[in-house]
């Protein structure tokens, strides 16, 4: 045996290791969320509201807040961060102003989330006079996962073969309908993939929605965008760190961890079988 074969095999087992450590650690982390949490999932936690300081009832309000926030964020930032990305790739000059405009999305992609906070409570609940509501924690909440769909967009535009597009202008096509016709179409399922894992990103921030939409407690579904709402990540940190039954308030605790995690992954799976069908029907 060679040493180039030595070290192909030392680096497959090295890499096979450290898969297994992080499956592991993933195992352990479901492991102890559900056997903690799981005991308290039942019809009547996830659709009544909570009662007696928290310490009584079910998660319902905080499930619809959660749930609208993250639709509507991604709503907003999907399109914006797409389109940003189309005009990078194919129409932005000059080349400097190209790059500094992605090291500014860059930079953005590891602001902390706690900066997103106070930036949505300056502009969007105090300047714009939103107040604490949905639409300003829609508004931070996508302005945080903006970054993450810009850069997966472009990558996915950049990975479609050049020869699509050539031959798209070859035919007639203007660059308007060859991206629209032949470049997003076959980026899609990528742009997707970037916007999973905005989706988990954005359904578990605690931060910028703590100053621009989730309140402490209320019983009420919102019936408009300027309505407060509670939210799971929120619910969590509320009854670990400001309850004062702490015996009654864990145990919901991690129930709602249970919920948070099977909401991400539904509407991530969501995401996935949408992928998958239009990776399906764009096989050639």
């Amino acid at each position: 045996m060679n040493i180039r074969k030595i070290k192909a095999f030392i680096g497959v087992n090295v890499l096979r290791l450290f898969i297994a450590i992080t499956f592991i650690f993933l195992l352990v982390f479901l492991y102890v969320i559900f056997a903690k949490g799981g005991k308290m999932i039942s019809w009547e936690f996830l659709t009544q509201s909570p009662r007696r300081f928290m310490t009584e009832g079910g998660i319902y309000p905080a499930i619809v807040g959660t749930f609208w926030l993250t639709i509507l964020s991604i709503g907003f930032a999907l399109p914006l961060g797409v389109l940003t990305a189309i005009f990078l790739t194919s129409y932005a000059k000059p080349a400097w102003l190209v790059r500094i405009v992605r090291v500014a999305i860059n930079t953005l992609a590891g602001v902390p989330s706690i900066i997103y906070g106070l930036f949505g409570l300056t502009v969007f609940v105090q300047l714009f006079k939103f107040d604490v509501s949905i639409l300003s924690g829609t508004l931070t909440l996508g302005v945080l996962a903006m970054p993450m769909i810009i850069n997966a967009s472009e990558e996915a535009i950049k990975s479609v073969p050049r020869d699509f597009r050539e031959a798209s202008l070859a035919l007639g096509a203007t660059e308007r309908q060859t991206i629209l016709r032949v470049i997003l179409p076959t980026a899609l399922p990528n742009i997707l993939t970037g916007t999973i894992i905005s989706i988990g990103r954005v359904a578990g921030e605690t931060a910028p929605i703590l100053f621009t939409a989730a309140t402490f407690y209320t019983r009420l579904r919102p019936t408009s965008v300027f309505d407060e709402v509670m939210v799971l990540p929120d619910h969590i940190y509320a009854l670990m760190t400001e309850g004062s039954h702490a015996a009654k308030q864990m145990p919901i605790a991690y129930g709602t961890a249970v919920v948070l995690l099977a909401l991400v992954l539904f509407v991530s799976g969501v995401a996935i079988i949408i992928r998958y069908k239009i990776r399906k029907k764009r096989k050639w």
